[in-house]
Parts: structure tokens; sequence; C-alpha cells
């Protein structure tokens, strides 16, 4: 059967010309079905009879008898369909191209996919290979369930026959290992609890415990285990994140689950799928005999035989144990010896594993009593004392007798009045040995169902001929039979329902509820049968076949005697990629590029579809054979000037220009032609790189000759090879001082000397700028700064002002020369300060006198004020505890008194 991914490129589609089905076998049909069957759908709800292109612009509305139509401004459905039609035409051209891109790259994905697959394997498998020094056999079973968690469609869910994926939550069995979705494990756990008690005939129904199974191992697990929460395989995170970079389902972190058997140690992988691998830790461990030397083992397997005998006493006490090194108890003597039996009469050669036997006699020793023999058979010990010595009982167990053992109980004569079988009535016959007989009186019975009465004896059953109507367990079938308690038997026909794979039909006896999963599987195999993939039956349909790793083996196409190798796939094989090497006609090079024999191309001319709901007839996309592509192979070639040498491609090979200025020498000796580099004809015959030709450009620049120092102006003859004339422009410019302008012959400026250019720029005049110390330069203008020295005379005068000099500038700037106070001068400055003291002694008083007549005048005012305010000192005396306390003291007695008061007059 072949897979559904493998129909991709095929769809069929309701062409609109006689109203068959046409199959496109192309990959762009295929992806334009889904927009051709919306289409068809949106035009089949507008009516049987709609045709593209009718007009609906109107409607018409039947008022009075009186026909009106109404307008209606929409776009036309021409230019409607038109539209719908690109839309649809963009999106299968970009689904297609997307698909071919896919398909071409098929082989690199899946490398990177194995790729990443791997370092997530060794990164979950890293903790557990350090402890084994990099030793990983002992891993391949949790590999193969990891392996299967990655790879898409390997985990099936068994309750639903669907693929678990990566962001589904899941439940691991941790018995099988298997996994299942959430809701489908709940469901089904409570599927089994309900079968197993069902409501009609459990009076506890709901209160007991039940368990259900696992639906593949069948392990039994108790209704409170039923999954409600969704957590990683080891259990510690609940809803753990998914990760591209972890194992599906997984949280990250290590197991850390118990081995199984238990050893005391955890299992060291980070959290996975399927069983912890066996326990790594290495620890020193004896043999089981432990005669030998302790040795370092791995913990899994940390139970060995040295290969001695063990000698070990066996239990039959004579021999010991000649068996190599084993674990538990020895085996059972395996030698013969002769054994007495219990009675000892006889003796035979028996295992010396069992030497307690019984022979088949009878004891027959002569009891206590002295007049019976021991029944018992072949037994060890006493024989006991007589069966028949001490107090007995009559037949009907109401006397009793003291006997000798000689004689036997005689009857009593008494009723039996024992219990008969039936349980409701006793035994009316006199005391007798033996059992009773039946029960024969006639009673009104019930038949088993309940429906009819009928008197008979008792001891016989009451069945009628009615047949029971109920339903058996399966809720399918009527229990059909006579006379039914109500306790109807479980029903023995076959289910024969067809199972979720809708290839077989379910062989268990008929029941309620869903059919367990069908528990046959199908292999799914790659295109050569190489790699197959064993899935529940009934998922070959959708699951996706396994990567095979073999070459493959189809028979190339193109003119190459073998394929480039890439690994076995369905559909058509990638594009040859090898060099095509074939011989190109017009130049004998061979073509380097890709093969071509089978290169895709979109078709011309193809026939326009009515609307976006026709299907093309014939593909869009074909396989053909393109000539081989222009020769690409470098030949040397040399530009027009002879500038350089190129390599350009065979098919384009021949002189050309390369974009560079030509570069001759023109006839004025100073220029370059600068020509985009063309042919230059031959100059008498030769042919001279340098020298410019006739196709080249005649000089028509101005002289570009280096001008002397100084001039900035241009030389006014053409270009030419003599030396320039001396420059006869007048230059305009400001003498050293800045304020005149002067006119000067540029090739006096630029010939002159330094010495002789500052006389030139000089104007004669005084220099204006200002020195330091606020006078004029007296210097004719110069160039640079003034001078520093300034011989200006300037007055002076001494500290008290008084002594006044005409001295120089610099040297009053430079402190040189200080005019000094004499005798006079101090003498002044003695009488100033005595004046000065005087003045200010004098205000001090005044300041006083003011002052004290004040404070005079304060006092005679606060004196009336004193006699006004006195008062007579006020003497506090403190409280004594009962004048403190009494207010709290009193109420309650009083309180208490009137209280007594009242209760005594009421009394009265």
């Amino acid at each position: 059967m072949e897979p559904a991914w493998r129909q991709t490129g095929k769809g069929r589609g309701r062409g609109r010309s006689g109203g068959g089905i046409s199959e496109a076998p192309t990959l762009v049909s295929g992806l334009g079905a889904t927009g051709a069957s919306r289409a068809s759908a949106s035009a089949g709800s507008r009516g049987g009879n709609y045709k593209p292109g009718r007009s609906r612009g109107s409607s018409f509305l039947s008022v009075n008898n009186t026909t009106v139509v109404e307008s209606k401004v929409a776009i036309p459905n021409e230019l409607l369909s038109q539209k719908k039609f690109e839309e649809i035409k963009k999106a299968n051209q970009a689904a297609a191209q997307k698909l071919v891109e896919e398909y071409n790259t098929s082989s690199s994905e899946d490398e990177d996919v194995d790729g990443k697959q791997g370092e997530i394997l060794t990164s979950t498998f890293t903790t557990y290979t350090d402890q084994t020094g990099g030793d990983a056999r002992e891993l391949e079973r949790t590999r193969q369930y990891v392996n299967e968690a990655f790879q898409a469609g390997a985990i099936t869910c068994l309750i639903c026959i669907a693929s678990v994926k990566r962001n589904q939550a899941i439940w691991s069995c941790s018995g099988c290992f298997c996994i299942f979705h959430i809701p489908c494990i709940q469901k089904w756990a409570k599927d089994s609890i309900f079968l197993m008690s069902s409501p009609l005939t459990d009076d506890d129904f709901g209160k007991k415990d039940h368990s259900w199974p696992c639906p593949k191992c069948r392990y039994e697990y108790k209704q409170s285990e039923t999954p409600t929460r969704y957590y990683c395989y080891c259990g510690k995170v609940e809803d753990p994140p998914l990760d591209p970079w972890l194992v599906p389902h997984s949280c990250g972190q290590v197991c850390d689950k118990e081995f199984k058997p238990p050893c005391g140690h955890r299992c060291l992988l980070l959290c996975h799928p399927g069983p912890c691998p066996p326990c790594p830790k290495m620890i020193t461990v004896t043999c089981y005999c432990r005669k030998a030397r302790p040795v370092p083992r791995r913990c899994s397997a940390k139970e060995w035989s040295c290969q001695q005998k063990c000698g070990r006493m066996l239990p039959c006490g004579q021999h010991k144990c000649e068996n190599p090194c084993h674990a538990g108890n020895c085996l059972p003597c395996p030698r013969v010896s002769k054994q007495r039996c219990l009675c000892g009469r006889k003796m035979a050669e028996r295992l010396c594993a069992s030497p307690v036997w019984q022979c088949e006699q009878v004891c027959g020793k002569t009891l206590p009593c002295g007049n019976h023999t021991c029944e018992q058979v072949c037994h060890s010990g006493p024989c006991g004392d007589c069966p028949r010595s001490g107090s007995r009982v009559c037949p009907c167990g109401k006397s009793k007798y003291s006997l000798p053992c000689t004689e036997d109980v005689p009857t009593c004569g008494d009723t039996c009045d024992k219990v008969l079988e039936c349980g409701l009535h006793r035994c009316t016959q006199r005391c007798h040995r033996g059992p009773c007989e039946t029960c024969r009186q006639e009673v009104e019975k019930h038949c088993r169902c309940g429906k009819h009465t009928k008197r008979m004896p008792c001891h016989k059953e009451y069945l009628c001929e009615s047949k029971c109507a109920k339903l058996r367990d399966c809720q399918r079938h009527q229990c059909k039979r006579k006379c039914c308690s109500g306790t109807c038997p479980p029903c023995d026909q076959s289910c024969g329902r067809t199972l979720g794979c809708r290839n077989h039909k379910c062989p268990s006896v008929c029941h309620r509820g869903n059919c367990y999963p069908c528990p046959e599987t199908v292999e799914v195999k790659c295109n050569c049968g190489h790699s197959s993939l064993t899935v529940p039956c009934g998922r070959e349909r959708t699951t996706k076949p396994p990567r095979c790793k073999e070459l493959c083996s189809k028979l190339t196409t193109c003119h190459h005697p073998s394929r480039e190798k890439h690994r076995c796939h369905f559909g058509h094989c990638p594009p040859c990629r090898q060099p095509c090497q074939r011989v190109i006609e017009k130049c004998g090079h061979f073509c380097p590029a890709p093969c071509h024999d089978e290169a895709l191309v979109k078709q011309a001319n193809l026939p326009h579809p009515a609307g976006p709901w026709e299907q093309p007839s014939e593909p869009e996309f074909i396989r053909v054979a393109l000539p081989c592509p222009p020769c690409q192979v470098p030949i040397p070639t040399e530009c027009f000037g002879k500038h350089e040498v190129t390599a350009l491609p065979c098919h384009a090979a021949g002189q050309y220009s390369c974009k560079r200025p030509c570069g001759r020498l023109l006839s004025c000796g100073n220029h370059t032609c600068m020509r985009e580099c063309h042919s230059v004809s031959s100059v008498d015959g030769v042919h001279n790189k340098q020298k410019a030709g006739k196709e080249c450009f005649q000089c028509e620049e101005g002289c570009v000759k280096p001008r002397p120092s100084g001039c900035t102006h241009l030389c006014m003859l053409p270009c030419h090879l003599r030396d320039c004339p001396p420059c006869p422009q007048m230059i305009r410019i400001k003498c050293h001082c800045k304020i005149t302008t002067l006119y000067i012959e540029c090739k006096k400026l630029s010939t002159a000397d330094p010495s002789s250019k500052k006389d030139i720029c000089s104007c004669k005049n005084q220099c204006p700028k200002e020195l330091s110390c606020g006078h004029r330069c007296k210097e004719t203008c110069h160039p640079g700064d003034c001078p520093d020295g300034c011989y200006q005379k300037v007055k002076v005068r001494c500290p008290c002002k008084r002594i006044k000099k005409e001295l120089q500038c610099c040297k009053v700037r430079e402190g040189q020369i200080l005019v000094e106070c004499d005798a006079v001068c101090e003498e002044m400055k003695r009488k100033a300060y005595e004046i000065k003291e005087a003045k200010e002694k004098a205000a001090l008083e005044e300041e006083k006198r003011k002052q004290q007549a004040e404070l005079e005048a304060f006092e005679n005012r606060m004196k009336g004020r004193r006699r006004k305010n006195r008062r007579k000192e006020e003497i506090e005396v403190p409280e004594t505890m009962w004048q403190k306390y009494k207010k709290y003291i009193m109420v309650p007695v009083c309180g208490i008194v009137f209280a007594m008061i009242t209760f005594y007059l009421i009394q009265i």
C-alpha cells in the first residue's frame, strides 16, 4: 500500500467539459486542487446553472403586480473571477517553487537533522558514558526509545492509533514504557473500571478501588493511579516546556530514578523515555561462594562465579555440593542411597535429597486398648489412642454413652431432627445411622426468575419456560436463557466489530465499550526495502517511511554512466549535479555546467482556464533537455590600447575596450589622450604604445606648467613646451598695518627676497598699534609684533600724592624707579590720624550719653506698674491618699449598701 505522503504530487479535479474526473499527475495540479474545490463549492452554492460572466448587477421586486428594477453598484463578475484566478495562480506557483526547493535539498536537511539529533543524544548520555569511560553498549535499548521519540510517526498511541507529537501531553507506562495521550489513557482507565464494576450488578459501584490494565502489557494500576497531569519522563517537572534541543517531553534534568532491581544507585541519564540502563557504577564484590578475592565490577553485573567447587553441605547432611560456584541455594543432592520408610519395614534405593518416604502398607500395630489395630498408612511415632475409646454420642448427637471400645453406640430412639439438604426442613425419622433421606415435603416454589409459582417437592428445583429479555454485559445481545435469575452470564458471542485499523475485526468475546487496539503490526518500508519501521496496524497509511541510509539503486536517466550517490527515496531522483563534459561544437571545449538533461522548465502557451475552479490539462513544469550554455573557458585577450590582458569567456573572446583613458602622449608634450581605450592606427608603419595616433584627441588645454612661488595667475599662452614669461599682473595687497592698500606688480613681489619684500609691503607711516602699556607704537609700518620697550614720559606720584615726577614708561612698569614720601609727608599723615581719633572719641561719648538718658526714662515708667501687680504668695499643700482616691472608693461602697437595703425590703 502506498503511503499517503507519497500522494503529495497527485490530485483530482472535476473539469467543466463533460463533467468527468480528470487526473492531474503533476505537482502544481495537486497543489491547486484545494483552490479549485473551494471555487467549485462557491459556484455550486449560487446555483447549478451558474456560468462565468453572467451579470448579477440588478434584482427584481414585485410590488402590487408591478415589477420594479432595483439597480446595484457592484464589480462585474468577470473582473472578480479574474482576480481570484490570479491570486490562486500566484499561491500555487509559490507553493510549487517551495516544494521543489525542499525536494532538491531533502538530503542535506536529513543530514542536518541527523547531526542535531546526534548532539542531543550525546548530551543525554554524557553523564552515563563519563562513568563507563565512553562505553555505550548498555544503552542500546534506551537509545532505541530515544530515537523513536525523535522520528516522526514512530511513537503511536495504541488507543487512538494516532501519532504522538512533541507538543501533546503524554503518559508513559512504568511496565512496558509505552506512550499514550493523556486524554486517551484517562478514557481507557474509566472504561476499564466501568467494565469491571457494572452498575447493574454491583451494589457498591463506585466505592471499591478497582484496578485498570495498561493497553499493551496489562500491568495493573489502581484507580487512584489514573494520570491527571502531564509530567516529564522522570516525573519531576509538570507540563515540561517544548525545547528543540532536548528529547521530546523531557525536562532536561538528571533522571535520578532508582535502578531496577534496586542497588542503592540512581540513573545518571538526562530525563529520557524507556527503561533506565543498567547501573554503571564500579563496586568491589566477591563471588557467590565468597572464596575468591573481591574484584571491581559494574554494579549491574556485580554477581559473578569463580567457577570453583561450591563445597557447601547439602540438606542430606552426608554430601557436599560439587557444582561450580553458583547463586542461591544449592541444588538437591543428586546421589542415590538406601533409605528406610517411616515405619521402618521396607528399605529402598532413593535420591539422597528426599530421605522421608512412606510405604503403602497399613501400620497394623495394636492400639493401647488391645482390641483394635492402627489403620493409618506407614507413619512415624506412636499410633495414638483408640478412636472408639472415651465418651461417644448416638448418631443424632442427642445422647452420650460411655462404652467399651468393643461395643457400638446404640440409637437413642428419639427423632433425628437434623437439618436436611434443602436447609428449610428437618429429618422426621428416628435416630438412625447414615445420611438422612431427601426432603419430600410439598411446598409452593417460585421459579428462578420469580415470575411463576408452583407446588412441588422441596428437593426439586422449579424452572419456568420464560426467556430472559435483559441485555448481557455487552449491552448488545439479549440473554434468552430460560428462567434467568437476573444475573445473566457473560456474552459468549464474538464481537466482530471493525477495529480502529479498519483492516481487521475484533476477535474478542462480545464486550462493552471500545475494542482493544489491533494487536497486529505492519512494516512500513523504504523504497528499496532495506529499512523498515514496525507500526501498529492502521498507521501504515499516514506513517512516513523511515529514512534509509542505503544508496539509491535507480538507473540513470541522463547521459552520464552513473548517478551521484544519494540515499534511497521515493519519487524522482534529485537533478544530476555532475559536470556535463560534452564537447561544445563552436570552440571544442568541454561543457563544465551541471548536467541539464532533465531541467525543470515551465511550459509556455498553456490554455488559459476559464476560472480558478478548473484544473489545467497539462503540467505547468516539465523536464526537458536544455542545450549547453555558452562556453565560459577563459581566453587571454588584449584590449585596444594594449593596456591589459584579460581572460574573457570563450564565447565572448575578441578585442575590447578596457574603459581606461588612452594615455598616449599628445603633440603638446604635456598631456595624454583622455579618450576611452580605442584602437590606434600605426604611425609610419610602426606601432608605438606611447605616441598618439590620428584617432587620439588634439590638446585644447591651457598652460599647466608650475608658476613661480607666490604667483597665483595662469599663463596666458596655450599649452607649450618653453618656459612661461614673467607675470605682468598687478596685485592689490594690504600693508603690514592693514590700513593702506598697495598695488604692486606680481613679478616684483614673486622675485623679491624677504628683506626687499618687507620694504615693498610697507606704507612708510607710523604703526597704529598700541603697546601693552597703552601707548602707540613709535615705529614705521612693520610686520609682526611691536617692540616691548616704551620710552614715553609718564607722571609718577608718591603714596600720599604730594610729590610728582616725570619718568620713562618702560622703567616705571618694570619697577626700577619708585617715588617715596619724605619727612613732610610723614608729619602730615600723623596730624591727619590725630584729628580722626578725636572725632571718633567725641562721637562715642555722645552715643553713651543718649543711651543713659533712654535708660533712666524707661526705669521711671516701670516703677508705677510694679505697685499695681504685686500679689500675695500662695503656698501649695499636697493632697493626701484619701483625698485623692475617695471618689473611687465611695461609689462602689454606696452601691453595695443600696443593693443590700433593696434586697432586705423585698424579703420583708
